[in-house]
């Protein structure tokens, strides 16, 4: 699987944790960044690129990092076609998948100092398939919403 990995400068030592995770388990990875934990860097400027890879369907997944995985999640799932989820445990990592069919996976590199349960949660989120049946109908939902998006407060 082709998995597309984007963090900030809080999330560079988990991403580069995961990365050799993912490679060790014979997933192709682009890294599109940051490439240091220092200076500060936005995370919008690496979820969006995310984002949009899966999207295009570049790639099969994404991952997002930052310092708690929550603003990483807002601004990826800004981009149609995408279904962010901070994942905190294996039980969310499980049913993001499950019944959510996510396709990028957003974490805290400040909120998760155990790298490795995060690895643990990673291999969940990656072997899990989606369940389908009753949760097709809620993701044809969203995904009509953002076809037809309304324009709200000058926004789309």
């Amino acid at each position: 699987m082709r998995v597309a990995i984007g963090t900030d400068h809080a999330g560079f030592t988990l991403k580069e944790r995961l990365k050799r995770e993912l490679v060790a388990l014979g997933h192709e990875v682009v890294d599109l960044g940051t490439n240091a934990a220092e200076p500060p860097v936005d995370y919008p400027d690496y979820c969006f690129p995310v984002g949009e890879r899966v999207a295009r369907g570049d790639v099969e997944r994404g991952i997002v990092l930052g310092g708690s995985g929550i603003g990483e999640s807002i601004a990826a799932n800004k981009v149609d076609g995408v279904r962010a989820s901070v994942v905190t445990s294996a039980e969310t990592a499980r049913l993001t998948r499950l019944h959510n069919d996510s396709n990028v996976l957003a974490l805290g590199g400040r909120t998760n100092p155990d790298h490795e349960a995060v690895v643990d949660w990673l291999r969940i989120w990656l072997e899990t398939p989606f369940e389908g049946g009753r949760h097709v109908a809620r993701l044809q939902k969203i995904e009509a919403y953002e076809a037809n998006r309304p324009r709200i407060g000058g926004r789309a």
